[in-house]
């Protein structure tokens, strides 16, 4: 209760006085608006915390209702909800980690009505042969901008991914707002649209062509966007295949601790500097779009590692990656090593999670957000 009158009182003082931008998309629906006006507001208030896929499966569990190894630990569900639509070009039931559609759907219609954020990035497999999201064999990015000899094919999954999206709405019939995160990672090495497989011209004119398509053709006006990296060390190399501010409502990066976490706090620390001097220069919001330490080792490495260097900056959220298993996690689980640890972290009222969110603040709405 304390939490949720504090986030109140800040959100109307901040109302107030507070100057925030509008989304890049002129035609933003009310609830959209609403979401990135409360998201600036909320910057300094705590870094809100994400998940992906957290509430479909965690370490020992899978589709269990109400489920999340973040609640387990801390009794509270994360601020942010990171999900993926790859498998829907396919026409598939199932995600790439194998949650059905309509259940994702569900869980993502959940998150909204507490007044939690969902975030969508897609590993879309090659439209132009078929292969995966990792295959960089050919210059695929060429092929799907238009005149290239397999753009209809790009036009045909996006047609699917909007079909769904739009399908996600609230209790009014209201398209439920989403941040999404196209061509992620898009300055490394691994993906068919990244900066080896493309060039920065071509690589931009599919961006702005997907968005344009999304927004202006199947008329989708609940997506916040979000340009996220990988690497880079100056702004020129952030900036190399930015589309253009009418097409980013949010900047970030991709950045894992690795076994060195003298590197991964030197990487952050200079990443989201520079983060801070762009988003500023532009007028958009900085995020830390994926982190977190495979298995988490270090027990005390939220809040001797992350913590301190998150505080510092004017990051608006951060997504760990999913809990697959006892190997492959990126939270901590009951009885994990550095539960106790996450326990302070969330505590800290430098981080945010669900409990200081409601729909209200966030979306301006009245909802029963159990």
């Amino acid at each position: 209760m304390k939490y949720l009158c504090s986030l109140v009182l800040i959100l109307c003082i901040s109302f107030a006085h507070a100057q925030t931008y509008s989304p890049c998309d002129k035609q933003a629906t009310k609830e959209t608006r609403w979401l990135f006006s409360s998201m600036q507001r909320l910057v300094g208030a705590g870094i809100m915390l994400g998940h992906h896929d957290d509430l479909a499966y965690g370490v020992g569990w899978k589709f269990d209702p109400n489920r999340s190894d973040i609640k387990s630990v801390t009794g509270d569900y994360p601020a942010v909800y990171g999900w993926d639509l790859a498998k829907i070009e396919h026409d598939s039931i199932h995600d790439i980690n194998g949650i059905p559609f309509k259940l994702q759907k569900k869980l993502v219609q959940q998150a909204y009505a507490r007044g939690g954020i969902n975030s969508f990035c897609w590993h879309m497999d090659n439209p132009a042969n078929g292969k995966t999201a990792w295959d960089t064999t050919m210059q695929t990015v060429k092929e799907l901008i238009p005149g290239g000899s397999h753009h209809q094919d790009y036009v045909n999954n996006l047609d699917k991914a909007a079909k769904y999206l739009k399908s996600l709405k609230g209790p009014d019939g209201e398209p439920i707002p989403i941040l999404y995160r196209p061509f992620h990672e898009l300055t490394g090495n691994w993906f068919w649209w990244c900066k080896n497989t493309s060039s920065a011209e071509d690589f931009k004119a599919l961006w702005q062509f997907t968005i344009d398509y999304l927004r202006n053709t199947k008329k989708l006006h609940n997506l916040l966007i979000v340009f996220s990296v990988a690497d880079f060390n100056t702004e020129a190399e952030f900036m190399n295949r930015y589309p253009g501010d009418n097409y980013v409502d949010f900047i970030g990066f991709d950045n894992y601790c690795y076994q060195s976490i003298r590197d991964y706090q030197w990487n952050l620390n200079l990443r989201l500097g520079l983060l801070d001097i762009i988003a500023a220069k532009h007028h958009k919001l900085a995020c830390l779009a994926e982190t977190g330490y495979e298995g988490i080792p270090s027990a005390d490495w939220w809040t001797k590692t992350l913590l301190p260097v998150i505080s510092k900056y004017k990051t608006s959220y951060l997504l760990l990656w999913r809990n697959a298993n006892t190997h492959h996690h990126y939270v901590p689980y009951p009885g994990q090593l550095s539960a106790g640890d996450f326990k302070q972290f969330y505590a800290s009222p430098k981080t945010m999670f669900q409990n200081r969110l409601t729909p209200l603040a966030v979306y301006g709405k009245l909802m029963d957000g159990r």
